[in-house]
């Protein structure tokens, strides 16, 4: 068990006086006496670097009698991580970043009181029986510790973890979790009154973990999470206000204002999410990112929690995705025929690089996968890299990027190349590392795909330049470069009228559109392209030279499906202006 290391002894602080010695010798005897205890209390942290005036001022501190250790970090301006693993190889007891919890732990939750646990950071990991390990985050508190032991009835073990890990661990072993499917039943009505109902159902709970497991709170949510999917929502925005609470859904990529619950249900709505993603609930000040999923009858629905602080509460989105709604289909997407050929052709090459352009949320790697579903995999070894795993494909290996582990998509993607991989999927290229990586698998024997953020496909060689590329490897390695936007799709059932026998659509809601189709470009390299890429032509000179060899730009395909009644003008407008 861990001391407390900053108390000094009662022999130190009893300053001894030798006889014959005068009052002011006595004096600075005892400030040499004290400056040197300090001193050594110190050295007990190292190496942490604690100066002894800091030791000294330490009880004087606010909040040091409560959290010794966080105030502590914030006086040494330290990172949690490393100050924790130092601490531990000091102390000499284990060190985990990420722990994982046991069924054995139940004992500890039964018997240590939520509060205690969330306000202490202690969190139990499990029992062999006769020692419990518990985790924690704020390893000076040994009276804390007996007190712990006491409440189970056995000697702990400790484990220092960070303070995310340790909130995670308290709200699985606190919450019962309950099979989100029993609770999303298609006939509850969501509605004015179903959210009034709920907001005086929900009590002014002050524990966060138990206002999350209110029931009223639990259908509310899963309501809303109902709603959105029978809206086909990709995103749910719940964005507190001054004086009021927005939920929003985006549907078809626009946002539409879904329902406006009272202010005060934010908390609750919060909080429930937050556990399901198994997020710190007490942490308000920081962002977190996390993911949960649930099911509906056959539906498996993943969804991603990004939560941000902002000056009147914590703004959440989630994004929804919908396996058994995926559409892997180059067809389906929009792309036409003869493009579709010259796409076919590109990846049945054995190198080279393809990229596909476009801003956030306009279906790269939709575009991507649908390709690799022409890919004979049978034959060739297929595997990703991505950020995250959004499409699930029979015979393909999936890396999943996950900083906290080490795994980048720069060292996913070295591992990847140890794989014996013949097609590799890079889910972005963001960084010079993993440009330089996917550049010299494509040389060296491997068909590479990957997506850029950029706004056209010309500008995809200027983007490529500016991450660290140099152009003689962008001209040997680049095959071609797709760039695409995501359009409204004309509503089928109403033809884009918004009415059907003169009432409101059903199918689009009435706006008029329902899903969405994709408009492309490609430009394909040719002799003369990858001579003015060695020469560091820009964009709009590469553009021109495109649309001589015959490149049909975005606004071409996009006057195509006006034509055809797939989509409208004013869309086109909204999208390409």
């Amino acid at each position: 068990m861990m001391s407390d290391a900053s108390t000094p002894s009662r022999r130190d602080k009893e300053p001894r006086i030798r006889p014959g010695a005068s009052a002011d010798g006595a004096e600075a005897e005892s400030r040499a006496a004290e400056e040197r205890r300090w001193k050594r209390v110190a050295e007990l942290f190292q190496p942490l670097s604690v100066r002894p005036e800091q030791i000294h001022g330490f009880s004087s501190l606010p909040g040091a009698d409560e959290e010794p250790w966080d105030v502590l970090l914030s006086t040494l301006g330290a990172e949690e991580h490393a100050a924790l693993q130092t601490l531990a190889q000091r102390c000499g007891v284990p060190f985990d970043p990420e722990p994982r919890p046991h069924e054995s732990a139940e004992r500890f939750y039964e018997r240590v009181p939520p509060a205690a646990a969330r306000r202490h950071q202690v969190a139990g990991l499990g029992s062999d029986g006769e020692v419990m390990t518990v985790a924690t985050a704020q390893p000076l508190q040994p009276s804390v510790f007996s007190t712990i032991e006491r409440m189970i009835g056995m000697p702990i073990r400790l484990v220092l973890s960070p303070r995310a890990q340790v909130g995670n661990l308290i709200n699985r072993g606190y919450e019962q979790r309950q099979d989100l499917v029993t609770e999303i039943v298609e006939d509850l009505p969501f509605d004015e009154r179903a959210i009034e109902s709920a907001a005086g159902s929900v009590s002014k709970a002050t524990d966060l973990l138990q206002l999350a497991r209110q029931t009223p709170v639990i259908r509310l949510v899963n309501m809303l999470l109902f709603e959105a999917l029978r809206l086909r929502a990709s995103d749910i925005h719940i964005h507190p206000l001054e004086n009021k609470l927005i939920i929003r859904f985006r549907v078809d990529g626009m946002l539409v204002d879904a329902f406006n619950p009272p202010l005060s249900l934010a908390p609750a709505i919060s909080s429930r999410i937050k556990v399901m993603a198994e997020l710190d609930i007490a942490n308000r000040h920081a962002p977190q990112d996390g993911q949960t999923t649930v099911r509906i009858g056959s539906r498996k629905i993943d969804i991603r929690v990004s939560s941000v602080p902002t000056i009147f509460g914590e703004r959440i989105v989630l994004r929804l995705l919908d396996q058994s709604q995926t559409q892997l289909s180059l067809d389906a997407l929009g792309m036409l025929p003869e493009m579709q050929t010259q796409l076919i052709d590109l990846i049945e090459r054995p190198t080279g690089m393809i990229l596909v352009t476009g801003p956030t949320g306009s279906g790269k790697t939709t575009t991507l996968y649908a390709a690799l579903e022409k890919i004979d995999r049978t034959s060739r070894n297929v595997m990703t890299i991505e950020d995250p795993v959004e499409y699930h494909l029979d015979q393909i290996g999936q890396v999943q990027v996950n900083p906290k582990r080490g795994v980048t998509f720069a060292s996913g993607l070295r591992s990847l190349l140890r794989q014996d991989p013949d097609v590799i999927l890079v889910g972005e290229i963001r960084d010079s590392e993993t440009a330089h990586l996917a550049v010299q698998a494509a040389l060296t024997g491997h068909l590479v795909l990957a997506t850029l953020h950029t706004n056209d496909a010309p500008s995809a060689i200027s983007r490529i330049q500016d991450i660290g590329i140099e152009p003689y490897l962008i001209s040997s390695a680049l095959l071609a470069v797709y760039g695409q936007r995501l359009l409204r799709r004309t509503c089928s059932a109403c033809a884009g009228s918004g009415e059907s026998r003169g009432v409101r659509c059903e199918k689009c809601l009435g706006s008029g559109y329902s899903g969405r189709v994709a408009i492309y470009e490609m430009m394909r390299m040719s002799d003369e392209l990858r001579r003015m890429t060695m020469t560091n032509a820009d964009a709009i000179s590469i553009a021109d030279q495109a649309k001589k060899e015959g490149m049909r730009g975005m606004i071409d395909d996009g006057n195509t499906k006006v034509a055809a009644g797939l989509t409208t003008e004013e869309e086109l407008y909204r999208v390409l202006h």
